[in-house]
């Protein structure tokens, strides 16, 4: 069949040519030298590479969290304009959920007022309820953090990041605070947010097996991007070892 007249999807996330220094004393460090890569709709991505291979910052620079020092990145075709405090706001509330190692709840919150905390200022929300039951947790909903393990912890911030739909779940290193059985049940809770809300999904990660449940890995190595390729047949989460 020709290809004439037929539209190519524009990818989620598009970056081209990002680059970030860091200045630590008299020293640069160069966090990104050239980063090329994109994300396509519902894709579940893993980011794969030593500590201080750009991974974070990657991720912190598409989430809007900081901004590059040259390069640009698209969201569905549009630049985002890293100089506009409001737009870049506007982007992390209305498209982007975020999980990181460790899991920032308030201690003083239960379950279900954590989740709330994002909730009541998004514009089309699953309710707290809603969100705690899509990651396992629709009987823990009043404990508060102190009450529940790390894995629960972990499981409740996934349902913060996923509570406002976010079209983009960003996640740095989930299970890095978790021995294997604890972190492949969150990784499982990843892959079902993944399925059900159809969030493009990105994982940072150091650890190789994770790489195995993923779409489509991406390796960095010193600030570069040095592998693109997918999995044929991506590993079931029960069958990762670490």
């Amino acid at each position: 069949m020709s290809d004439a007249g037929v539209i190519a999807k524009v990818p989620v996330l598009d970056v081209r040519g990002l680059t970030r220094r860091y200045l630590l004393g008299d020293v640069a460090i160069d966090a990104l030298r050239g980063v090329d890569l994109a994300l396509a709709e519902g894709e579940f991505v893993v980011l794969l590479g030593p500590s201080g291979s750009g991974k974070s910052t990657l991720l912190n620079i598409v989430g809007g969290l900081d901004a590059p020092d040259g390069g640009e990145v698209r969201y569905r075709g549009a630049p985002l304009d890293f100089d506009d405090a409001r737009a870049l706001t506007a982007y992390r509330r209305d498209h982007v959920g975020f999980v990181f190692q460790f899991y920032n709840l308030m201690p003083s919150l239960t379950a279900r007022e954590n989740v709330a905390l994002v909730t009541d200022i998004a514009e089309d929300p699953m309710e707290p309820e809603e969100a705690l039951a899509l990651v396992g947790l629709g009987a823990r909903l009043d404990h508060f953090p102190s009450q529940l393990s790390g894995g629960e912890q972990q499981r409740v911030a996934i349902a913060r990041a996923v509570a406002r739909r976010p079209d983009v779940l960003l996640c740095d290193e989930p299970t890095g605070a978790l021995d294997c059985a604890t972190g492949r049940v969150v990784l499982d809770v990843l892959a079902r947010v993944n399925r059900e809300l159809g969030s493009t999904t990105a994982v940072i990660t150091h650890n190789a097996v994770i790489a195995g449940m993923a779409d489509r890995v991406i390796r960095f190595v010193d600030g570069r991007v040095v592998g693109d390729a997918r999995n044929e047949v991506p590993v079931p989460v029960s069958e990762l070892r670490w």
